[in-house]
This record gives structure tokens, C-alpha cells and sequence, in this order.
């Protein structure tokens, strides 16, 4: 008779288990959303100089299960630059590893909310949390109203705060500068940062980022049909972050919307295609292009291939097809 430690009994049990786990394994894996990345990619090391994080990924406004809401990050010298506010934008810090006090700079491309939503509660969480040094935040008007009907919607909290965990006023930290053309928009000892303007109607102006440090050139285009403006401000580039979208899909996108036709003509006026993307890079002639902001971002249908075989016949530098939490 064996009992509950016989080592034998222990063996069989386990090689049992063992199998059944492995016979699981390919069901489980065909069933499972794309996973997303884990900080420094899957646990590897956090690349030497500026890291690229994409903090997330989705186009759109509503939130989506599989992605969330467009925000990146650039690290230089453990300075975090954001660039973009979708909702969840400070979970998505946290996610990636990423101090809130190490925030120095926001930049917001245009006012839609799917950019903006979290602008105000990323400042104001950064500050709850270790946020002790100033923040530049750099975007199209109407920031500096924006920024300070902010701080007066949560003028309670802030209040209480001060007083009892005696910090300083988060007005005296936020600093918020308006951008109406292109050009350069600061620099310091970390980075060099310009602007140009894109085209993405009825939004006036809207912005594309290029951020310049000792090692490498990274630009992001906000959202934007393509875009000349674009194409010289990413000339030459390291890594284009570009927003992409799936023509085929775009029916099943807007199946579901009341003003169907108007939302249709908005898409396909203000953004970008798979094919256009891929030409845009080839004309910038940059050495990588990162797919950001995807639309649609919550298709399950959509994957890493379709998105691949969408861009890669008129693009021949390296193609990275963005997720949440993936560094570059």
C-alpha cells in the first residue's frame, strides 16, 4: 500500500501532471489574446542610452481590451519624457517600471481625448506620488487653460494634501507652453526636441514630435493623413512611431456607429493607411518604423501578420508592430 510520500507515488503523480500540462499547452496558446510585453520586453535588460516605451497602443477613444489608450515614453538618463495622455497613462508608467517623479516633460500632439484624457491626472498623480522637481508640458492651445481649470476641478484634493502631507502647490511645478508652428520646442542637457505641423483635420494645429539625444533619433507622428511636414521632421531617423490604419477593417470599425458616413470620412481624411505608412518611412528614409495607434485597436482578427503583410511591400527598413509595453 502506498502512502501520501511514498516517492514513487510522488513520480508517477508528477510525470501525470506533466503531461497533461503539455497536452493543454496548444489549445491554451491558440485561445490566449496577444500577450503584452512586460518591462524591458519579457524581462530582458533595459537597453543601454534612450529607451523607446510604448505605454500603449490602441486608436480611438473607447477603451479596448487588448490595448490601451495611445501614450509613449523617452528615457534619457532616467529622465522620463511623455508623449501623449490617453486614459491610463500613469498605470502605464507604473507598468513599464517607470518612476512618476522622474517625469520632466509631457508632450501632447492634439486635443482629441483618446490623447488627452489623462493630460491633467498624470500631472496630478506624478505629484501624489514622488513628484518633487518642475514638468514642462508642451502642446497645441488651449493647454495653459486646460492645465489650470485642471488644477481648480481638484482643488480639494490638492488642498487637503498640502496641508496634511505638507506638499508644495502643484502650480508652482507645471509648467505649460503652447505651441501654434513648428520648430523647435526645447533643449536641454538630455534631448533636443522640434515640432512640425501635421494634417489632421478639423484639428488646427496638431503635432508630430522628434526627440534628438546622444545616441539615437526617435519621432513620433501624432495622428495625421500623410503628411510632408512629417516627412522632413523624420528625415533620416532612428525609429518612426507612426499611426497606422487597416483599410479592409474600417466597415466592421464603423458597423456599430450612429453617424457611420461621417465617421467614415473623418478616418479617412485624417489618418493614415497600412500602405501609406509604409511610403511615408520610405520617403523619410528611416531605419525603423514602429506601428502605433492602431485602427481598429481592438480586433482580435488583426494580427502582428495582417499588419505586416499590410505595410512591409512598401517599407524595407525594420518593421516593429507596436504593443502595449514594448520596449525599443
Amino acid at each position: 500500500m502506498h502512502t501520501p510520500d511514498d516517492p514513487a507515488r510522488r513520480r508517477i503523480l508528477a510525470a501525470s501532471l506533466a503531461a497533461l500540462g503539455a497536452a493543454a499547452l496548444p489549445a491554451l496558446a491558440a485561445a490566449a489574446p496577444p500577450a503584452a510585453a512586460t518591462p524591458a520586453d519579457a524581462g530582458a535588460p533595459a537597453r543601454a542610452g534612450t529607451r523607446l516605451i510604448l505605454l500603449g497602443t490602441a486608436g480611438g477613444p473607447t477603451p479596448k481590451p487588448l490595448r490601451a489608450a495611445p501614450a509613449s515614453a523617452v528615457v534619457v538618463d532616467g529622465a522620463v519624457y511623455v508623449v501623449d495622455c490617453g486614459n491610463g497613462v500613469a498605470r502605464q508608467l507604473a507598468l513599464a517600471g517607470l518612476r512618476l517623479g522622474a517625469l520632466r516633460g509631457v508632450f501632447v500632439t492634439h486635443h482629441h481625448s483618446d490623447h488627452n484624457a489623462d493630460y491633467g491626472n498624470l500631472l496630478l498623480l506624478a505629484w501624489a506620488a514622488d513628484l518633487r522637481t518642475p514638468v514642462d508640458a508642451w502642446g497645441p492651445p488651449p493647454l495653459k487653460r486646460m492645465t489650470r481649470q485642471f488644477l481648480r476641478l481638484n482643488a480639494t484634493d490638492i488642498r487637503t494634501r498640502i496641508a496634511d502631507e505638507g506638499r508644495v502647490d502643484p502650480a508652482t511645478l507645471i509648467r505649460a507652453h503652447e505651441l501654434r508652428a513648428g520648430g523647435e520646442v526645447v533643449r536641454d542637457e538630455r534631448v533636443r526636441v522640434r515640432a512640425a505641423v501635421v494634417e489632421h483635420p478639423p484639428l488646427k494645429p496638431a503635432f508630430a514630435y522628434r526627440f534628438d539625444t546622444a545616441d539615437r533619433s526617435i519621432v513620433f507622428s501624432g495622428d495625421t493623413r500623410p503628411s510632408a511636414a512629417l516627412i522632413e521632421l523624420a528625415r533620416g531617423a532612428d525609429v518612426l512611431v507612426h499611426e497606422v490604419m487597416y483599410l479592409p477593417a474600417l466597415e466592421k470599425l464603423i458597423a456599430s456607429e450612429a453617424q457611420a458616413a461621417r465617421l467614415r470620412q473623418h478616418l479617412l481624411e485624417s489618418h493614415t493607411t497600412a500602405e501609406q505608412v509604409g511610403r511615408v518611412a520610405s520617403e523619410a528614409g528611416v531605419k525603423t518604423l514602429v506601428l502605433n495607434h492602431f485602427v481598429p485597436g481592438g480586433d482580435p482578427a488583426l494580427t502582428d501578420d495582417v499588419w505586416r503583410a499590410a505595410v512591409a511591400p512598401h517599407f524595407k527598413g525594420e518593421l516593429v508592430i507596436g504593443r502595449d509595453l514594448l520596449e525599443l
